[in-house]
């Protein structure tokens, strides 16, 4: 019996033995598991033997108001809207690549202190644009995903970069 088998095993039964604990295949052999709470992530994701995955590297926001001065705060925006250029940047990357959102297994958000909120990353604006894209009625599948705050991105303006890594269907 081969480690994974039983690493894989362990993980269906104590998802199992946790209370509300349900796994979602949703079209594909990829298993979503969705855990107690009503919270916009997979508790985990299992992606089968066989499965190629795609790595994205970290997106960072384009510009959204090309009017306001040169690497402001004002020309790239809150982190509400940072958030939704970098995850329609992430999308259009995955379609060049033939996938797409319900594609992305797992996510690592990096938020930057808000300068506008005393320095603390601003977790509701992310989640704000985050959830039109995950979890809603047209695109279900949610991803793992992890979020921190770093001291700073590569760009003092920026408030976020995301990566990804989704699977091939």
């Amino acid at each position: 019996m081969s480690i994974r088998f039983i690493f894989a095993g362990a993980a269906v039964l104590l998802c199992a033995l946790q209370t509300g604990c349900a796994s979602m295949s949703l079209g594909s052999d990829v298993t979503r598991y969705k855990g107690a709470s009503n919270f916009p992530i997979a508790m985990g994701v299992e992606v089968p033997a066989g499965k190629n995955l795609v790595f994205l590297s970290g997106a960072t926001p384009p510009v959204s108001n090309p009017k306001a001065p040169k690497d402001s705060q004002a020309a790239y925006g809150d982190t509400q809207t940072q958030t939704y250029n970098v995850l329609k940047t992430i999308e259009d990357n995955l379609k060049s690549m033939g996938l797409g959102m319900k594609d992305v297994v797992k996510m690592t958000v990096f938020l930057a202190g808000d300068p506008n909120k005393g320095g603390a990353m601003d977790f509701g604006g992310m989640m704000a644009a985050y959830t039109k894209f995950f979890g809603t009625a047209d695109q279900p599948n949610l991803p793992s995903r992890s979020t921190v705050q770093v001291a700073q991105l590569v760009n003092p303006v920026f408030l976020v970069e995301i990566e990804v890594v989704a699977v091939r269907p």
